[in-house]
């Protein structure tokens, strides 16, 4: 870490004189100089190699008296340097004081010139049909820097395979490998997915893939942006557009909680019927969420934006009962008329993927109408008021955590939640930082953690309030660390459970002193991209049991997919008088609905979300609308211009200048703030792609970061951890868990499953103990059927594999078309006989 202490390192390049903090690697040092070394095996998120040779320069340093220290001189007064008698791999030294690098030398060239002939002697020269072609590095040094001619005889080259999928998503073209060997560092030292390897030597070296099945990682994708040449591509973009056709569109991933920036890709397509259509999704630098990475959900979660089952027109049920398509005029007067017949009876539930425009006009559209019935959409994690108090500091950033630091993960999966808070935890604890894990069962961040804690199923809030009686060792730890952040999910959780563990989380940091400063605090690890975009907007999951438990006269559904989620949603809608749904997709809940109204999603229109850091982020439209489909916003704000209350905002900007307007915490947050930029490093996105890879340069801005309660000054006080209400657990039952996969059957996704996805997404099963399928008389593989409450069942095929605590399975939900259980209940498991 460089302080104001540090004593910099004076270097010469090419005859300048600079100082660098010591230790920094010399192609990065270089980078923010000015001065280009050409690399490819390089990359300034891994650590060095030295295997391509790229970076060769030459090194040497300066002279000085062994007995007085003084810099010895030559007959001109300049100082005498000792050269190393080769050229040297730049990406293999550090910044120290005295050294001296040439990097424009006949030798220099020389030797890159001969380093770009030994790649090329069997790679193909085929640039303007290779997938790579116009972002290629080799492409591009071959031109700057290699020769013009080649030696090799057409005879004499290697043949490989030209199609080898290293899983259902990444294609391998032997033949333009180089061997730099990013990929394979990448999915070790920074994914944790030791899942690539070299086969053979010499020519015959070759990648393969060494897991069942086969590249099995969620962040898969990234090495096809750090790839220097063509030899890897995704199937979903493979051969499907040239680099140069393509427009780039900032966005935010809709999927989770992290909010990691995006470029969409873009062009006209004869696919989309001629119109402009999202052709591959990208990482967009932002070092304080998603650095230059992205899952492969994001990647490829895309094609749901121009699915053919989105809705197309409003809808409203006529007098034979049925759904007819009607103008946008008839619709929203529709609308109205329901909600003013209502006499104030009506709420609302939107789901965690509306935006802060949708989420503020539909609260303004209740208020209008005298109610403040706001729920958030699922009602399975609470605690976003704590998040607002204590929550991380302002001006934090995961990728400076490291020695001297303690990061707990309670109660979630992070790597099925939230991937990118998985990478960037695991890249911390390989810097040194202390990283607990805390469930009631084994999950992936375990293989990475310093220390685990199991405790039993449903009582997370219980063990962490009496953490240091239980686990002092851990506990004084945590308290001791210079910063901590704590991730808190509701795995095994009711609402009231999440509650508790949010409340147990912020007491610790309020009671170690971790609030209020950088690096410390509180993430909820919530569902969806917007949950705080909800709550700061005055919804909340708490507002959700109340409208279950009293129905109102008129319900508004703005992108909840409650059906799909909650196995008791047909029961409590159908205590509703009149639903009026906007949605994507004509889902169980619109079918019943009185008015139906297609809404756009992230990639059709502007807009922001705000992430579980606090972080307030600008989308733009990046693809041409479906059908007649409207903004959440301006479909409510037609509501409620129909219903007396003002004429429609033109703009998602002008919505968010309201809400900047009318909520102190959103203050700074105006589209034109949002947008703004600054030098981040690594620099990546340039002319020298072979840097960075292709992720792209951030021009669409970084955001703005709320600030807590804590963050202001203001005083935070820790609250009482109300007791858990245990599930109550019959006779012969179990206990029912619900779990997240990242891929599987929600309505979103379903069309990336048909398009490329099928493989990778689970069949519906269940997770046993293995001594409670003795039990039952159940083997790995049977079909069972679970009961999931509120008499209802989901037949699925069992996993007896031990992943389960004793007394309790594990049902994903989302991976059958019937609602899994919403929270942790209780039910009985038996074989179902064919």
């Amino acid at each position: 870490m460089v302080t104001a202490m540090t004593k910099l390192a004076k270097v010469i390049i090419d005859g300048h004189e600079f100082e660098f903090p010591p230790g920094m690697n010399l192609v990065d040092a270089a980078k923010h100089v000015g001065v280009i070394i050409p690399v490819f095996c390089y990359h300034p998120k891994m650590k060095p190699v030295g295997m391509c040779r790229m970076c060769l320069v030459e090194a040497g340093t300066i002279q000085k008296d062994r007995a007085t220290g003084e810099v010895l001189l030559d007959e001109n007064g300049n100082p005498q340097i000792r050269w190393m008698p080769k050229l040297q791999t730049a990406c293999t030294m550090t910044a120290s004081d005295g050294l001296v690098l040439r990097t424009t030398t006949e030798m220099v060239e020389s030797g890159r010139n001969n380093i770009l002939e030994f790649l090329l002697t069997s790679h193909p020269l085929d640039c303007p049909v290779c997938d790579k072609g116009g972002e290629c590095p080799l492409q591009n040094q071959t031109m700057e820097f290699g020769p013009g001619t080649s030696r090799m005889t057409f005879e004499d080259k290697k043949h490989l395979d030209k199609n080898t999928p290293l899983g259902d998503l990444i294609v391998l073209d032997e033949e333009r490998c180089i061997q730099c060997a990013r990929c394979i560092r990448f999915q070790s030292e920074v994914a944790g997915d030791d899942v690539l390897a070299f086969h053979e030597r010499g020519r015959d070296l070759q990648i393969i893939t060494v897991s069942d099945p086969g590249f099995d990682s969620y962040f898969s994708g990234n090495t096809t942006d750090i790839c220097p040449v063509g030899a890897l591509t995704t199937v979903d973009f493979r051969f499907g557009a040239r680099p140069w056709e393509l427009n780039s569109v900032p966005s935010i991933c809709p999927h989770c909680p992290v909010g990691c920036n995006t470029t969409a890709n873009t062009r006209l397509d004869r696919e989309f019927d001629g119109r402009v259509m999202i052709k591959r999704m990208m990482p967009r630098q932002n070092e304080q969420v998603n650095e230059i990475w992205m899952c492969d959900k994001g990647r490829f979660g895309h094609h749901f934006s121009r699915s053919n089952e989105r809705l197309l027109e409003p809808m409203i049920r006529n007098g034979a009962g049925s759904l007819s398509r009607e103008t946008w005029s008839e619709a929203t007067a529709a609308a109205a008329k329901l909600l003013q017949e209502a006499n104030g009876s009506v709420a609302a539930i939107a789901g965690t993927s509306l935006s802060n425009e949708d989420a503020w006009t539909l609260a303004q559209l209740l208020k209008g109408l005298g109610s403040e019935r706001l729920g958030a959409w699922p009602p399975t994690h609470t605690g976003a008021d704590l998040v607002a108090q204590v929550g991380i500091g302002k001006g934090s950033n995961l990728g400076s955590l490291g020695a001297g630091d303690a990061i707990l993960v309670i109660a979630s999966d992070l790597e099925e939640e939230a991937p990118m808070f998985r990478l960037r935890t695991k890249v911390a604890a390989d810097r040194g930082a202390y990283l607990v894990v805390a469930n009631a069962r084994h999950t992936r961040m375990d293989d990475f953690a310093s220390a685990t804690i199991t405790y039993e199923t449903g009582h997370a809030a219980d063990m962490l309030a009496n953490i240091r009686k239980d686990n002092a060792e851990i506990a004084e730890k945590l308290a001791s660390a210079k910063n901590l952040v704590i991730f808190a999910g509701a795995e095994g959780l009711t609402l009231a459970g999440s509650r508790a563990l949010m409340q147990a989380a912020a007491n610790f940091l309020i009671e170690t002193g971790h609030t209020g400063k950088v690096n410390n605090g509180l993430v909820g690890v919530f569902r969806g991209s917007n949950m705080l975009g909800l709550h700061y907007t005055g919804f909340s999951p708490e507002a959700t049991q109340d409208i279950i438990q009293n129905p109102p006269k008129v319900l508004i559904l703005a992108q909840a997919d409650v059906v799909s989620d909650d196995p008791a949603a047909a029961e409590w809608l159908s205590k509703v008088e009149s639903v009026i749904s906007l949605s994507l997709f004509m889902d169980v809940a619109a079918e019943q609905s009185k008015v139906v109204l297609p809404i756009q999603s992230f990639a059709e229109r502007d807009g922001s979300f705000t992430n579980a850091e606090r972080r307030v982020q600008r989308f733009y439209t990046a693809q041409g609308a479906m059908g007649e489909s409207l903004p959440a916003w301006q479909a409510l704000a037609r509501i409620a211009e129909k219903s007396g209350q003002g004429k429609a905002k033109l703009s998602a900007a002008q919505v968010m200048n309201e809400i900047v307007a009318n909520i102190p915490a959103y203050a700074g947050c105006k589209f034109p703030e949002l947008a703004k930029v600054e030098p981040q490093f690594p620099l990546v996105g340039g002319d020298d792609l072979y840097y960075g890879g292709t992720a792209y340069a951030n021009t669409g801005g970084l955001g703005v970061q709320i600030a807590t309660a804590a963050d202001e000054g203001g005083a935070v006080e820790a609250g009482d951890v109300k007791p858990e209400k245990a599930v109550k657990v019959s006779k012969g039952e179990l206990l029912v868990v619900p779990t997240i996969r990242l891929y599987n059957r929600e309505r979103v996704f379903q069309p990336s499953e048909a398009h490329m996805m099928a493989a990778r997404i689970a069949d519906p099963y269940v997770e046993i103990n293995a001594e409670d399928a003795v039990k039952l008389n159940l083997k790995d593989g049977d079909v069972v059927k679970v009961d999931v409450g509120a008499g209802h069942s989901v037949n699925v095929r069992a996993h007896v594999n031990g992943a389960a605590p004793k007394g309790s399975v594990l049902l994903p939900c989302n991976l059958q078309e019937a609602a899994s259980a919403l929270t942790i209940t209780s039910g009985t498991v038996t074989k179902v006989e064919r």
